[in-house]
């Protein structure tokens, strides 16, 4: 048997991932304690740095563009390299935001998962120093899965990507250093709704394989375009089980239910990743799906798509509209979002899909730091101790004065969801409407505008109680740490600044990941 062909160039950003996850599951193993997260920080900023530019290269010196690895079991075009470089940018400033800790020491994971908060092993724990550093290769695997899964050539390849990016995510959830149980709870949630969203799929696979004799993407599309599969049901039945698995990671509705609880159970670092890297890696392998498989059928599947489109928009707009707790808010405008980028991916246009990659791009990396501020928000008691994450709108009241510095990134990142112009959110937005308009989906524009005026209120109400209310001796103020938060906020502002002004470079990049789509 001849050995497969593999484009070791092409490959290389996962390659370098993966590696360096097992190469820090090693470090788990044989390197002392006391040195040990300096090390994991270290390997696995390098590798995800590294990863994102070997992709950004690739992508625009055009190497390697259109080749597959393994007998085209992973694609490298550029929409494969455009997610690797949007996942790696992301996942490495929530990597500086997951690795922070407070002046005292305290990061955002618990010493001691099985010991009650507060109890005398877990005091015993942090007095020695024990610290949650596996959080390093699990969230390496994470962002390794995430790359393989917009590039898998096949629908088993993506199943596998979907599984390795996944897995890491339920236990991440879990640990918590604060609000243990509520993190527990999100954690065994996360992994029973994700396990049926992943039987769905992989279900979903084998519909589509009775249908059309092939699970590679080339294959299927070869056999709707060439056969009399248009009128086959057994083709619909399965692309609509893989479309509730991918609308699962995505949060469209009625897939969502998990997003708010486990958005709010888990450290609020893990949080700020999940909402931007899962959501850029799952709307890639998204485009890929769409754009193979109902592209040729789409004026059967349109209805669906528009209604759920429509409903994810509605739903997360409506439901954050009434939410006091700030992450839940997050969460429920996560969904609404997802419904925007929804828009642009159902028009079925090259420029829909540039409008939606400018989008996930701009959106993960306002979403990182939206969750870095909020994870430096601390509530504080009469004496002036600092206390967990302020969670509560009510807590929020006066941080303008008492944090004038979080206040003020977390109203730039807020601008930016309500899409004002001169952020990257307006840009995104706009991006997704006119391609929408252009392509004749011109409802799905109206309504997303709709929701965007409304949404203009929901991000208005955080700002007011930030600069328009007075502060009391219980408003929440910002903690300080040792600073990773505050340079990977600083970086995420910058980036949506540029994009807002700037959005040239990014937008031909994108354009250039639309072309050679089917």
């Amino acid at each position: 048997m001849i050995a497969p062909a593999v484009a070791w160039s092409a490959i290389a950003p996962i390659i370098i991932v993966l590696g360096a996850g097992v190469l820090a599951v090693l470090v788990e193993a044989f390197v002392p304690a006391k040195v040990r997260r300096p090390v994991q920080l270290m390997l696995t900023l390098l590798a995800v740095a590294a990863a994102g530019v070997w992709a950004l290269i690739l992508a625009l010196t055009n190497q390697n563009i259109g080749e597959s690895a393994f007998r085209g079991h992973l694609l490298i075009d550029p929409l494969a390299l455009f997610i690797q470089v949007a996942v790696a940018a992301a996942g490495l400033l929530a990597v500086f935001v997951i690795a922070d800790r407070t002046a005292d020491g305290e990061d955002a994971f618990t010493p001691q998962p099985a010991a009650p908060p507060g109890s005398p092993q877990e005091e015993q724990a942090r007095k020695v120093g024990l610290v949650h550093t596996e959080v390093y290769p699990l969230t390496l695997f994470a962002i390794g899965g995430m790359m393989v899964f917009p590039a898998a050539g096949d629908l088993l390849t993506m199943f596998v990507a979907l599984e390795v990016l996944s897995l890491p995510l339920y236990l991440l959830t879990g640990l918590a250093r604060r609000r243990r149980l509520l993190s527990q709870e999100a954690s065994f949630k996360y992994f029973i709704l994700g396990a049926f969203a992943s039987a769905f799929f992989l279900f979903g696979t084998a519909w589509i394989y009775g249908a059309t004799g092939s699970i590679t993407f080339s294959g299927m599309l070869q056999a709707i375009m060439t056969g009399n599969l248009p009128a086959d049901p057994v083709l619909y039945v399965g692309l609509a089980l893989v479309l509730v698995g991918l609308g699962f990671k995505i949060g469209a509705v009625p897939f969502h239910m998990w997003t708010p609880d486990v958005y709010q159970g888990a450290p609020t670092p893990v949080t700020g990743f999940m909402a931007a890297c899962t959501k850029i890696a799952a709307f890639g392998a998204l485009l890929r799906v769409v754009y193979t498989l109902a592209a040729p059928l789409e004026w059967d599947v349109r209805p669906a798509l528009w209604t759920l489109t429509i409903a994810t928009m509605v739903v997360g707009t409506a439901i954050a509209l009434v939410q006091q707790d700030v992450i839940r808010m997050l969460a429920y405008s996560a969904i609404a979002h997802a419904g925007f980028v929804l828009t642009g991916v159902v028009s079925f246009s090259e420029l829909g899909i540039s409008g939606s990659l400018f989008y996930l791009f701009s959106y993960g990396l306002a979403t990182v730091g939206a969750f870095g501020v909020a994870s430096l928000i601390r509530t504080r008691d009469l004496d002036g101790n600092l206390g967990g994450e302020a969670r509560s709108l009510e807590r929020w009241r006066g941080l303008g004065r008492t944090s004038p510095w979080c206040a003020g990134a977390m109203t730039l990142f807020l601008l930016s969801f309500a899409g004002i112009p001169l952020t990257s959110g307006f840009v995104g937005k706009f991006a997704v409407f006119a391609a929408a308009f252009q392509a004749g989906a011109a409802p799905l524009a109206i309504v997303g505008l709709v929701c965007s005026a409304a949404a203009v209120f929901v991000y208005a109400r955080v700002i007011v109680a930030m600069y328009f209310s007075e502060p009391n001796e219980l408003s929440a103020v910002g903690a300080k740490t040792e600073g990773l938060t505050g340079f990977a906020v600083a970086l995420a502002g910058a980036a949506t600044v540029v994009l807002g002004v700037w959005p040239s470079p990014l937008l031909d990049l994108a354009d250039k990941a639309a072309l050679l789509l089917p």
